[in-house]
């Protein structure tokens, strides 16, 4: 009988704690007025009641605001690797698509991620090449972003031995060196609230939020020992080759979006990338490249802050939500296919 009761209680409790932690869950509002959610208060689940943790590896509180359905979900705040709008590792991307293709470019070149009239994403490549091989191996070293008149920078910095506890990240703006306090969860905002860098760990991992157009989940990695006996890179003893591992969700591009990641955000694109080859390679080296980090002089670019703001504009958000799994019929109104 005492055991019994003893259970009860113990119920009574469990279901008081979680009525408690639901009532003090954060909501979402979707503040893009081109989203399907807009202007929405949308509850977090109970699992993960909150927006931020200071725990890096606890899930947080997320919205999709694209989707038809107006629901939260819980999502780790580091790149996923494996996920649409990725790009990590020597470098394999996977495309709005959701199609994995991989991309050498050049050591100490600079390339166009993304390209459209109000945004511009440009990454740098390091890297060497062993005695014998024809190409770079390369890694993604840098991000360039220019974005309403306004540039921004993320660098991972050269180290000879990695070291978990010293921060590799170095940030500009406009040209300037801005500092990001150490600490999960500390944030700097851009004078004019447009751009915000935060901290999702203590050191090499951030996420940048440009107002209505991207989120940026970056994390700083080296070329393990493992890697290096895996791929046969030869990695010199003097540099681990400390790179991003970047993924990216996009708000508000137009459907004339270009760049090398950004094209495979158009409602019409057909990816290149062989289907059933082990590493699709797509090239087009000549077609992206720029002349710096910070530059939209590449052949296919199209930024221009002046005219982003009389664009037109498709929401992709998403299909990063698309489920092909279970049929043509599958995406919100778009057809999955090879």
């Amino acid at each position: 009988m005492v055991i019994m009761r003893s259970s009860i209680v113990f119920i009574i409790l469990l279901v008081f704690v979680s009525v408690v932690v639901q009532s003090k869950a954060d909501s979402v509002h979707c503040r893009n007025p081109a989203s399907r959610c807009y202007g929405k208060y949308i509850e977090c689940p109970y699992e993960c009641p909150s927006t931020s943790y200071g725990n890096q590896k606890a899930k947080v509180c997320h919205v999709n605001c694209d989707s038809p359905v107006c629901k939260s979900y819980c999502k780790h705040r580091k790149p996923n690797c494996n996920g649409p709008g990725s790009a990590c590792y020597d470098p394999r991307f996977i495309g709005g698509d959701g199609v994995v293709f991989y991309f050498h470019g050049k050591r100490n070149e600079h390339f166009s991620l993304v390209s459209d009239s109000s945004l511009q994403i440009n990454d740098r490549f390091i890297g060497h090449r062993p005695a014998g091989r024809t190409r770079d191996f390369t890694w993604i070293q840098a991000l360039g972003i220019l974005f309403n008149s306004h540039s921004f920078s993320l660098v991972a910095t050269k180290t000879t031995t990695w070291n978990s506890e010293v921060d590799h990240l170095k940030f500009s703006y406009n040209g300037e060196d801005l500092v990001v306090p150490e600490g999960a969860l500390s944030s700097w905002y851009s004078p004019e609230k447009d751009v915000k860098v935060e901290r999702v760990a203590n050191k090499n991992s951030v996420i940048i939020t440009l107002k209505d157009s991207a989120e940026i989940m970056v994390n700083v990695v080296p070329v393990t020992k493992e890697d290096d006996r895996i791929h046969n890179y030869k990695v010199p003893s003097d540099d681990c080759f400390a790179h991003l591992e970047v993924q990216f969700r996009f708000f508000a591009l137009s459907p004339d979006v270009d760049g090398l990641l950004g094209r495979t955000y158009r409602p019409d694109f057909e990816n290149p990338a062989k289907p059933g080859v082990a590493m699709p390679v797509v090239g087009g080296e000549d077609n992206y490249r720029t002349t710096s980090l910070l530059s939209a002089d590449c052949s296919t670019c199209l930024f221009s802050p002046e005219s982003g703001s009389n664009q037109e504009t498709t929401s992709v958000t998403e299909y990063l939500t698309l489920d092909c799994t279970r049929g043509a019929s599958a995406g919100y109104g778009m057809v999955c296919k090879k």
